[in-house]
Protein backbone atom coordinates (compact mmCIF):
# COMPACT_ATOMS: atom_id res chain seq x y z
CA UNK A 1 0.00 0.00 0.00
CA UNK A 2 1.16 3.55 -0.74
CA UNK A 3 2.02 5.67 1.96
CA UNK A 4 -0.91 7.87 2.74
CA UNK A 5 -0.32 11.46 3.54
CA UNK A 6 -2.77 12.53 6.33
CA UNK A 7 -2.22 16.15 6.59
CA UNK A 8 0.07 19.26 5.50
CA UNK A 9 2.38 21.31 7.57
CA UNK A 10 2.14 25.12 7.94
CA UNK A 11 5.09 27.15 9.17
CA UNK A 12 4.33 29.39 11.56
CA UNK A 13 6.29 31.56 13.94
CA UNK A 14 6.28 31.08 17.65
CA UNK A 15 8.72 32.93 20.28
CA UNK A 16 10.85 33.75 17.28
CA UNK A 17 11.28 30.66 15.92
CA UNK A 18 9.64 28.94 12.84
CA UNK A 19 7.93 25.74 13.56
CA UNK A 20 6.28 23.02 11.29
CA UNK A 21 2.22 22.50 12.76
CA UNK A 22 0.65 19.94 11.54
CA UNK A 23 -2.81 19.98 10.02
CA UNK A 24 -4.63 17.07 9.72
CA UNK A 25 -7.00 16.16 6.82
CA UNK A 26 -10.79 15.85 7.41
CA UNK A 27 -12.03 12.04 7.98
CA UNK A 28 -12.19 9.48 6.52
CA UNK A 29 -8.97 8.69 5.39
CA UNK A 30 -8.40 9.07 2.04
CA UNK A 31 -5.91 8.56 -0.90
CA UNK A 32 -5.98 5.33 0.18
CA UNK A 33 -8.76 4.65 1.88
CA UNK A 34 -9.58 2.52 5.41
CA UNK A 35 -8.33 -1.04 4.07
CA UNK A 36 -10.13 -3.55 6.19
CA UNK A 37 -8.19 -6.53 5.74
CA UNK A 38 -8.46 -9.80 7.04
CA UNK A 39 -6.28 -8.79 9.69
CA UNK A 40 -8.33 -5.66 10.79
CA UNK A 41 -11.73 -7.49 10.34
CA UNK A 42 -10.71 -10.51 12.21
CA UNK A 43 -9.91 -7.44 14.95
CA UNK A 44 -12.92 -5.93 14.60
CA UNK A 45 -15.32 -8.92 15.14
CA UNK A 46 -13.50 -9.85 18.33
CA UNK A 47 -13.77 -6.34 19.71
CA UNK A 48 -17.43 -6.68 18.67
CA UNK A 49 -17.99 -9.12 20.05
CA UNK A 50 -16.13 -8.22 23.20
CA UNK A 51 -18.39 -5.30 23.26
CA UNK A 52 -21.72 -7.20 23.29
CA UNK A 53 -20.10 -9.99 25.96
CA UNK A 54 -19.91 -6.89 28.01
CA UNK A 55 -22.84 -5.30 27.41
CA UNK A 56 -24.50 -8.51 28.16
CA UNK A 57 -22.73 -8.78 31.65
CA UNK A 58 -23.93 -5.72 32.59
CA UNK A 59 -27.71 -6.84 32.24
CA UNK A 60 -26.97 -9.94 33.35
CA UNK A 61 -25.77 -9.13 36.87
CA UNK A 62 -28.38 -8.62 39.88
CA UNK A 63 -26.90 -4.31 40.21
CA UNK A 64 -25.29 -3.09 37.31
CA UNK A 65 -24.92 0.23 39.43
CA UNK A 66 -21.70 -1.83 41.27
CA UNK A 67 -20.33 -2.20 38.18
CA UNK A 68 -20.88 1.27 36.37
CA UNK A 69 -19.91 2.71 40.01
CA UNK A 70 -16.76 0.97 40.26
CA UNK A 71 -15.50 0.40 36.09
CA UNK A 72 -16.36 4.36 36.16
CA UNK A 73 -13.99 5.10 38.83
CA UNK A 74 -11.23 2.89 37.92
CA UNK A 75 -11.29 4.55 34.26
CA UNK A 76 -11.36 8.13 35.91
CA UNK A 77 -8.45 6.87 37.84
CA UNK A 78 -6.31 5.69 34.63
CA UNK A 79 -7.01 7.98 32.71
CA UNK A 80 -5.55 11.13 35.13
CA UNK A 81 -2.66 8.47 36.08
CA UNK A 82 -1.41 8.69 32.71
CA UNK A 83 -1.59 12.40 32.37
CA UNK A 84 0.71 12.10 35.80
CA UNK A 85 -2.09 12.32 38.24
CA UNK A 86 -0.58 10.54 41.66
CA UNK A 87 -3.98 9.29 42.64
CA UNK A 88 -5.48 5.77 43.19
CA UNK A 89 -8.74 4.07 43.23
CA UNK A 90 -8.33 3.55 46.99
CA UNK A 91 -7.78 7.67 47.79
CA UNK A 92 -10.13 8.18 45.43
CA UNK A 93 -12.71 5.86 47.44
CA UNK A 94 -11.24 7.28 50.72
CA UNK A 95 -12.79 10.97 50.15
CA UNK A 96 -15.83 9.54 49.06
CA UNK A 97 -16.35 7.83 51.97
CA UNK A 98 -16.15 10.87 53.90
CA UNK A 99 -19.42 12.13 53.16
CA UNK A 100 -21.16 15.08 52.19
CA UNK A 101 -21.78 18.01 54.45
CA UNK A 102 -19.02 20.82 56.06
CA UNK A 103 -17.15 18.23 57.39
CA UNK A 104 -15.66 16.71 54.74
CA UNK A 105 -12.32 17.71 54.02
CA UNK A 106 -11.40 19.13 50.89
CA UNK A 107 -9.52 16.41 48.36
CA UNK A 108 -5.93 16.99 47.79
CA UNK A 109 -5.20 18.26 44.02
CA UNK A 110 -5.32 14.96 42.61
CA UNK A 111 -8.04 13.27 43.89
CA UNK A 112 -9.58 16.61 42.54
CA UNK A 113 -8.97 16.00 39.38
CA UNK A 114 -10.38 12.42 39.18
CA UNK A 115 -13.84 13.73 41.28
CA UNK A 116 -13.51 16.43 37.92
CA UNK A 117 -13.33 13.62 35.58
CA UNK A 118 -16.55 11.73 37.27
CA UNK A 119 -18.28 14.89 36.96
CA UNK A 120 -17.39 15.59 33.26
CA UNK A 121 -18.46 12.41 32.77
CA UNK A 122 -21.67 12.09 34.25
CA UNK A 123 -22.47 15.63 32.90
CA UNK A 124 -21.71 14.71 29.12
CA UNK A 125 -23.91 11.48 29.11
CA UNK A 126 -26.77 13.49 30.88
CA UNK A 127 -26.70 15.69 28.10
CA UNK A 128 -26.70 13.39 25.14
CA UNK A 129 -29.45 11.00 27.35
CA UNK A 130 -31.79 14.33 27.57
CA UNK A 131 -33.83 14.55 24.71
CA UNK A 132 -33.25 18.61 24.88
CA UNK A 133 -29.79 17.91 25.96
CA UNK A 134 -26.74 19.07 23.90
CA UNK A 135 -25.44 16.54 21.17
CA UNK A 136 -22.34 15.05 20.71
CA UNK A 137 -20.66 17.95 19.42
CA UNK A 138 -17.43 20.69 19.98
CA UNK A 139 -19.61 22.92 22.24
CA UNK A 140 -20.65 19.27 24.95
CA UNK A 141 -17.17 18.56 24.46
CA UNK A 142 -16.31 22.36 25.78
CA UNK A 143 -18.41 22.47 28.52
CA UNK A 144 -17.24 18.51 29.21
CA UNK A 145 -13.67 19.96 29.54
CA UNK A 146 -14.44 22.96 31.36
CA UNK A 147 -16.07 20.67 34.21
CA UNK A 148 -12.53 18.48 33.91
CA UNK A 149 -10.24 21.46 34.27
CA UNK A 150 -12.45 23.11 37.35
CA UNK A 151 -10.04 24.18 39.86
CA UNK A 152 -6.72 21.93 39.13
CA UNK A 153 -3.94 22.20 37.07
CA UNK A 154 -4.62 23.88 34.22
CA UNK A 155 -7.35 25.60 35.48
CA UNK A 156 -5.46 29.09 34.29
CA UNK A 157 -5.76 27.67 30.75
CA UNK A 158 -8.81 28.76 29.11
CA UNK A 159 -11.14 25.63 30.67
CA UNK A 160 -13.69 24.82 28.22
CA UNK A 161 -12.57 27.14 25.44
CA UNK A 162 -10.50 26.32 21.92
CA UNK A 163 -7.00 27.62 22.64
CA UNK A 164 -6.04 30.81 21.05
CA UNK A 165 -2.35 30.18 21.04
CA UNK A 166 -0.13 27.88 20.07
CA UNK A 167 0.33 24.37 22.10
CA UNK A 168 2.85 21.50 21.25
CA UNK A 169 3.90 18.10 22.75
CA UNK A 170 6.86 17.33 23.98
CA UNK A 171 9.92 19.80 24.61
CA UNK A 172 10.39 23.22 26.50
CA UNK A 173 8.42 24.89 23.41
CA UNK A 174 7.06 24.60 19.87
CA UNK A 175 11.16 24.53 17.94
CA UNK A 176 12.19 21.40 19.87
CA UNK A 177 8.84 19.95 20.40
CA UNK A 178 8.25 16.08 19.47
CA UNK A 179 5.00 17.44 17.72
CA UNK A 180 3.29 20.44 17.24
CA UNK A 181 -0.83 20.65 16.81
CA UNK A 182 -2.50 23.15 14.12
CA UNK A 183 -1.93 26.45 15.01
CA UNK A 184 -5.07 28.41 16.22
CA UNK A 185 -6.18 29.81 13.43
CA UNK A 186 -6.75 26.88 11.62
CA UNK A 187 -8.81 24.78 14.62
CA UNK A 188 -12.10 26.29 13.28
CA UNK A 189 -11.38 24.53 10.41
CA UNK A 190 -10.57 21.23 11.67
CA UNK A 191 -12.48 21.13 14.34
CA UNK A 192 -15.76 21.69 11.74
CA UNK A 193 -14.66 18.84 9.85
CA UNK A 194 -13.95 16.98 13.35
CA UNK A 195 -17.81 17.70 14.18
CA UNK A 196 -19.24 17.03 10.64
CA UNK A 197 -17.73 13.52 10.68
CA UNK A 198 -18.89 12.46 14.14
CA UNK A 199 -22.31 12.73 12.53
CA UNK A 200 -21.45 12.14 8.87
CA UNK A 201 -23.22 8.47 7.56
CA UNK A 202 -20.56 6.96 5.74
CA UNK A 203 -19.83 2.59 5.48
CA UNK A 204 -17.12 1.55 7.97
CA UNK A 205 -18.42 0.53 11.72
CA UNK A 206 -19.04 2.52 14.08
CA UNK A 207 -15.93 1.29 16.15
CA UNK A 208 -13.50 1.73 13.48
CA UNK A 209 -14.52 5.52 13.69
CA UNK A 210 -14.51 5.95 17.12
CA UNK A 211 -10.90 4.94 16.77
CA UNK A 212 -10.65 6.98 14.01
CA UNK A 213 -12.10 9.93 15.66
CA UNK A 214 -10.21 9.40 19.30
CA UNK A 215 -6.56 10.10 17.21
CA UNK A 216 -8.24 13.04 14.96
CA UNK A 217 -9.21 14.85 17.96
CA UNK A 218 -5.70 13.93 20.00
CA UNK A 219 -3.79 15.33 16.75
CA UNK A 220 -6.16 18.35 16.66
CA UNK A 221 -5.40 19.15 20.59
CA UNK A 222 -7.81 21.14 20.39
CA UNK A 223 -7.42 22.41 24.09
CA UNK A 224 -4.30 24.32 26.15
CA UNK A 225 -4.02 21.33 28.79
CA UNK A 226 -6.40 17.79 29.21
CA UNK A 227 -6.35 17.06 25.74
CA UNK A 228 -5.64 13.08 27.03
CA UNK A 229 -8.52 12.98 29.24
CA UNK A 230 -11.21 14.54 26.63
CA UNK A 231 -9.82 12.72 23.84
CA UNK A 232 -10.09 9.34 25.97
CA UNK A 233 -13.41 10.35 27.30
CA UNK A 234 -14.85 11.00 23.55
CA UNK A 235 -13.81 6.92 23.18
CA UNK A 236 -16.51 6.51 26.36
CA UNK A 237 -19.22 8.93 24.80
CA UNK A 238 -18.79 7.66 21.31
CA UNK A 239 -19.08 3.74 22.26
CA UNK A 240 -22.54 5.17 23.65
CA UNK A 241 -23.81 7.22 21.02
CA UNK A 242 -23.50 4.67 18.37
CA UNK A 243 -25.26 1.95 20.83
CA UNK A 244 -22.00 0.06 20.58
CA UNK A 245 -22.80 0.18 24.74
CA UNK A 246 -25.55 1.46 27.05
CA UNK A 247 -22.94 2.08 30.42
CA UNK A 248 -19.61 3.11 30.69
CA UNK A 249 -18.47 0.10 31.75
CA UNK A 250 -15.11 -0.22 28.92
CA UNK A 251 -12.23 1.41 30.67
CA UNK A 252 -10.01 1.55 27.82
CA UNK A 253 -7.30 3.72 29.43
CA UNK A 254 -5.78 0.81 31.71
CA UNK A 255 -4.69 -0.90 27.88
CA UNK A 256 -2.94 2.56 26.88
CA UNK A 257 -1.24 3.02 30.15
CA UNK A 258 -0.15 -0.75 29.82
CA UNK A 259 0.71 -0.03 26.80
CA UNK A 260 1.67 3.84 27.11
CA UNK A 261 4.88 4.19 24.43
CA UNK A 262 3.64 2.02 21.71
CA UNK A 263 0.26 3.82 22.05
CA UNK A 264 2.12 7.56 21.59
CA UNK A 265 4.47 5.95 18.69
CA UNK A 266 1.06 4.44 16.90
CA UNK A 267 -0.72 7.98 17.26
CA UNK A 268 2.09 9.52 15.62
CA UNK A 269 2.31 7.29 13.10
CA UNK A 270 -0.82 8.27 12.09
CA UNK A 271 0.55 11.53 11.21
CA UNK A 272 4.16 10.87 10.35
CA UNK A 273 3.36 7.37 7.65
CA UNK A 274 -0.65 7.50 7.54
CA UNK A 275 -0.54 4.53 9.48
CA UNK A 276 -4.60 4.04 10.16
CA UNK A 277 -4.77 0.63 10.16
CA UNK A 278 -1.98 -0.14 12.46
CA UNK A 279 -3.33 2.26 14.82
CA UNK A 280 -7.18 0.44 14.50
CA UNK A 281 -5.37 -2.79 14.87
CA UNK A 282 -3.97 -1.88 18.25
CA UNK A 283 -6.99 0.05 18.62
CA UNK A 284 -9.51 -2.75 18.71
CA UNK A 285 -6.81 -5.05 20.03
CA UNK A 286 -7.48 -3.04 23.64
CA UNK A 287 -11.09 -2.94 23.20
CA UNK A 288 -11.48 -6.87 22.87
CA UNK A 289 -9.00 -7.19 25.65
CA UNK A 290 -10.56 -4.77 28.38
CA UNK A 291 -13.60 -5.84 27.46
CA UNK A 292 -13.39 -9.54 28.06
CA UNK A 293 -11.06 -8.24 31.63
CA UNK A 294 -14.37 -6.54 32.42
CA UNK A 295 -16.79 -9.68 31.66
CA UNK A 296 -14.38 -11.86 33.78
CA UNK A 297 -14.11 -8.71 36.35
CA UNK A 298 -18.04 -8.42 36.32
CA UNK A 299 -17.91 -12.66 36.89
CA UNK A 300 -15.28 -12.18 39.34
CA UNK A 301 -17.16 -9.06 41.85
CA UNK A 302 -20.30 -10.99 41.80
CA UNK A 303 -19.04 -14.43 42.67
CA UNK A 304 -17.39 -13.02 45.22
CA UNK A 305 -20.21 -10.78 46.73
CA UNK A 306 -22.42 -14.16 46.39
CA UNK A 307 -19.98 -15.93 48.62
CA UNK A 308 -19.68 -13.27 51.06
CA UNK A 309 -23.23 -12.56 51.77
CA UNK A 310 -23.75 -16.66 52.25
CA UNK A 311 -21.19 -15.87 55.16
CA UNK A 312 -22.47 -13.16 56.61
CA UNK A 313 -25.65 -14.70 56.87
CA UNK A 314 -24.48 -18.35 58.34
CA UNK A 315 -22.34 -15.96 61.02
CA UNK A 316 -23.93 -15.82 64.26
CA UNK A 317 -25.57 -12.46 65.85
CA UNK A 318 -25.73 -10.56 62.69
CA UNK A 319 -27.87 -7.82 62.38
CA UNK A 320 -30.69 -6.02 59.63
CA UNK A 321 -28.35 -3.57 59.68
CA UNK A 322 -25.07 -4.88 58.89
CA UNK A 323 -26.94 -6.99 56.39
CA UNK A 324 -28.38 -3.26 54.56
CA UNK A 325 -24.70 -1.89 55.46
CA UNK A 326 -23.23 -5.05 53.26
CA UNK A 327 -25.63 -5.03 50.38
CA UNK A 328 -24.27 -1.07 49.87
CA UNK A 329 -20.78 -2.18 50.51
CA UNK A 330 -19.94 -2.99 46.43
CA UNK A 331 -20.88 1.01 45.68
CA UNK A 332 -19.49 2.05 48.91
CA UNK A 333 -16.41 -0.44 49.24
CA UNK A 334 -14.58 1.97 51.92
CA UNK A 335 -16.74 3.17 54.71
CA UNK A 336 -16.53 5.10 57.91
CA UNK A 337 -19.14 5.17 60.73
CA UNK A 338 -20.41 8.82 59.58
CA UNK A 339 -20.59 7.34 56.04
CA UNK A 340 -22.79 4.40 57.64
CA UNK A 341 -24.84 6.27 59.56
CA UNK A 342 -26.21 7.97 56.33
CA UNK A 343 -25.77 5.17 54.37
CA UNK A 344 -28.42 3.15 56.76
CA UNK A 345 -29.75 5.68 58.30
CA UNK A 346 -29.09 4.34 61.88
CA UNK A 347 -27.44 5.45 64.98
CA UNK A 348 -23.67 6.19 65.52
CA UNK A 349 -24.08 3.02 68.03
CA UNK A 350 -25.97 1.09 65.77
CA UNK A 351 -23.51 1.74 63.01
CA UNK A 352 -20.80 1.09 64.96
CA UNK A 353 -21.95 -2.37 66.11
CA UNK A 354 -22.94 -3.39 62.12
CA UNK A 355 -19.54 -2.23 60.95
CA UNK A 356 -17.94 -4.71 63.92
CA UNK A 357 -20.20 -6.93 63.31
CA UNK A 358 -18.76 -7.26 59.21
CA UNK A 359 -15.39 -7.30 60.64
CA UNK A 360 -16.08 -10.26 62.58
CA UNK A 361 -17.24 -11.96 59.28
CA UNK A 362 -14.13 -11.04 57.74
CA UNK A 363 -15.57 -8.77 55.37
CA UNK A 364 -14.29 -5.49 56.34
CA UNK A 365 -11.21 -4.66 57.61
CA UNK A 366 -9.55 -1.44 59.71
CA UNK A 367 -7.53 0.20 57.25
CA UNK A 368 -5.98 3.52 59.02
CA UNK A 369 -4.96 2.12 62.38
CA UNK A 370 -5.92 4.95 64.20
CA UNK A 371 -8.70 5.18 67.11
CA UNK A 372 -10.24 7.88 66.04
CA UNK A 373 -11.39 8.86 62.19
CA UNK A 374 -11.05 5.16 61.04
CA UNK A 375 -12.02 3.79 57.88
CA UNK A 376 -12.98 0.09 57.08
CA UNK A 377 -12.83 -1.32 53.86
CA UNK A 378 -14.02 -4.36 51.46
CA UNK A 379 -10.52 -5.66 51.21
CA UNK A 380 -11.89 -8.66 48.79
CA UNK A 381 -13.81 -6.81 47.03
CA UNK A 382 -11.15 -3.67 46.50
CA UNK A 383 -7.99 -6.16 45.39
CA UNK A 384 -10.15 -7.51 42.11
CA UNK A 385 -11.28 -4.53 41.26
CA UNK A 386 -7.95 -2.18 41.79
CA UNK A 387 -6.08 -4.03 39.33
CA UNK A 388 -4.01 -1.83 37.17
CA UNK A 389 -5.60 1.21 39.20
CA UNK A 390 -2.06 1.43 41.22
CA UNK A 391 0.77 3.91 40.36
CA UNK A 392 3.70 3.21 37.99
CA UNK A 393 7.04 4.16 39.44
CA UNK A 394 9.39 6.48 37.22
CA UNK A 395 6.54 7.73 35.11
CA UNK A 396 6.94 11.23 33.88
CA UNK A 397 3.62 13.10 32.97
CA UNK A 398 2.66 13.85 29.55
Amino acid sequence: MPKRITGRYERTTFGGEEVAAFVPFALPPADPPIELNDRLAARLRLASQALVRLELAGEMVPSLDWFIYGFVRKEAVISSQIEGTQATLVDLLAYEAQGGGEARAAPNADVREVCNYLDALAYARAELADPRGLPLSMRLLNQTHERLMRGVRGADKQPGEVRTSQNWIGGSRPGNAAYVPPPPHALAEVLGAFEKYVHADDALPPLIRAGLLHVQFETIHPYLDGNGRVGRLLVTLLLEHSNLLTQPLLYLSLFLKRHREEYYRRLNAVRVDGAWEEWLDFFLDGVATIADEAVASARDLFALVAADRTRVLAHEGMSIVALKLFELLPRHPVVTVASVIKLVGATKPTAGRAIDLLVAAGILAETTGKKRERSFAYQAYLERLRVGTDLERSRSPR
